[in-house]
């Protein structure tokens, strides 16, 4: 297993008193496995206690109002790529098969594009291919990165990880067509009702050829080219 795939999912998901609990445990791990530098693991750990030393509520209340409430912040990747499109249905199905077709098994509760899933998903793939995978989701992980830092949230520290992880160099133009578009605010819960009723996602259907094989996430993410990645330098907050 991938640990460090595997720390940043459970980092990136909704705080629980267990997984406050599991930080220093989730800790020991990222050290012990060796695999990250020393700036890497500091921004992972960084976001780890900072996680396990607030009250419950308030991390709670924070995330959901970063990654819930804030569309332009969502952890569901098709959100970024097909919005209200019923492509996106399709690129659910898509994915969900992948997890099958490798023995992933999901919880239903989850919808696949959901990145801490998506992580769990890479964390026990061979090395390169979770690399691989992880590259074709790096517009959006940069964006998403970027939109944190602007905010100044610790959870910026993960996204930088990820993008550090990833194979590739994030399609220039897609990060500033992403990045150009409005961003809502989670406070107005009208407006908010509004965005989400007009969604509708729609599953089932055939998945087409495109649905088979290895480049089956490449397809629906609309990735670029990968070209050989450079040292990646890792904002803390």
């Amino acid at each position: 297993m991938n640990t460090t795939l595997k720390v940043i999912s459970l980092l990136l998901s909704y705080p629980t008193a267990d997984l406050q609990a599991e930080m220093p445990a989730l800790k020991a791990a990222l050290v012990e496995n060796g695999a990250l530098g020393a700036q890497e693991q500091t921004a992972l750990c960084r976001l780890a206690d900072d996680i396990a030393s607030r009250d419950l509520y308030d991390v709670q209340e924070r995330y959901v109002l970063l990654f819930d409430r804030t569309r332009s912040l969502s952890l569901h990747l098709f959100e970024h790529v097909h919005g209200e499109s019923r492509d996106r249905g399709q690129a659910m199905v898509d994915l969900a098969s992948t997890y099958a077709d490798d023995g992933f098994a999901i919880d239903a509760k989850e919808l696949p594009d959901y990145l801490p899933l998506f992580l769990e998903y890479l964390s026990v793939k061979p090395e390169q291919d979770a690399a691989e995978l992880l590259g074709q989701t790096l517009h959006i992980l940069t964006t998403l990165k970027e939109r944190l830092k602007k905010r100044k949230s610790v959870y910026v520290n993960a996204l930088a990880v990820l993008e550090a992880l990833a194979l590739g160099k994030p399609d220039e133009e897609r990060v500033r067509e992403l990045l150009d578009l409005p961003e809502d605010d989670p406070t107005d819960l009208d407006a908010l009702d509004r965005i989400w009723e007009e969604e509708v996602v729609m599953f089932g259907g055939n998945s087409g050829e495109e649905a088979c094989g290895p480049d089956r996430l490449r397809t629906q993410m609309r990735a670029a080219a990968r070209k050989p990645s450079d040292a990646t330098s890792i904002p803390t907050a």
